[in-house]
């Protein structure tokens, strides 16, 4: 196996500082690694200039790429460079576009996460087209999106809408949303309904509500790592209330990707509810995580 990292900016022969901690684990468990260059692939869209510097494997081998966000056209040639080099993706690109965009995975979760809607549109946006498909949502607040992110961070400002009827607060929270993601907005507009979750803190600089998130991670339908999702915040005074895995296990079969993430948090109520999933090779690994064990269960050791 494989893991392929980004190679830092200001320094091309190492990891990306963000995943220096990961790239010390594997390192210390004598796995291999790869970098690539990410700029080449985003910015300069050249995928084989991308690869350059990742040896070739004689036979297929197995490649696991930990790295940032990619869109789906873009993770589609870093699949294709590195299969020439004889380097498999865990994930096709189909079962990476499944996970990462909400709207590809959304009716097998259905029923278990909050309700969603989407639209797929370009800056240019029609409010009427956008209050028709809120009209469902009954008055009752939702958050905004795109296919893959939210603007979580602006909270007030360019993801809760407090009413989905108030058509002032929507223009104005969609408005400021399209702005803020500007070149990175993901294929247009997703609309879910807003789920009272159990409480955790508000977030130290953004001020946005935390809840008592878990992240976890699926390999080849089992469950590696679940780990709270926020730093901040107590989850418990002893132990952390982990969520039922068995809970979810129905819904974890029927999902098409190798390798992902699923989000799940507690509702007041007390039944658990899957937030969102995620293509597990581009989303981040928590801070409260046991990075050395995430990679241990990773490659079965």
């Amino acid at each position: 196996m494989r893991i392929i990292f980004c190679s830092d900016y200001w320094n091309p022969l190492s990891p990306d500082s963000a995943y220096e901690a990961e790239s010390g684990v594997v390192e210390s468990l004598h796995l291999n690694y790869s970098l690539i260059n990410f700029e080449a692939l985003v910015e300069q869209e050249n995928a084989a200039r991308a690869v350059h510097k990742v040896e070739p494997a004689p036979t297929g081998e197995l490649a696991i790429y930990r790295g940032w966000m990619l869109k789906p056209h873009v993770y589609e040639r870093l699949y294709t460079a590195l299969a020439a080099k004889g380097l498999l993706l865990v994930n096709t690109p189909a079962a990476y576009t499944h996970c990462h965009y909400l709207p590809g995975s959304y009716h097998l979760i259905e029923g278990f996460t909050p309700r969603s809607t989407w639209l797929k549109t370009g800056p240019d946006i029609s409010i009427d087209a956008v209050m028709a498909a809120l009209h469902q949502f009954a008055g009752r607040p939702v958050i905004v999106k795109d296919f893959v992110k939210s603007r979580k961070h602006e909270w007030g400002e360019a993801c809760y809408i407090p009413s989905a009827s108030d058509r002032q607060s929507v223009e104005r929270v969609i408005i400021r949303f399209l702005q803020l993601q500007g070149a990175d907005l993901n294929e247009g507009l997703v609309f879910r309904e807003f789920v009272e979750f159990e409480p955790l803190t508000t977030h130290s600089k953004s001020g946005m509500p935390l809840i008592k998130e878990f992240r976890l991670f699926i390999l080849d339908g089992q469950i590696i790592s679940s780990t709270p999702y926020w730093e901040e915040g107590r989850y418990g005074n002893d132990k952390y209330e982990f969520p039922p895995l068995d809970l979810f296990d129905h819904v974890v079969q029927k999902i098409q990707s190798r390798f992902f993430t699923m989000d799940v948090a507690k509702k007041r109520d007390g039944a658990w509810n899957i937030v969102e999933l995620g293509d597990g090779q581009v989303a981040g690994l928590p801070a409260r995580a046991d990075t050395k064990a995430f990679y241990q269960a990773l490659i079965g050791l």
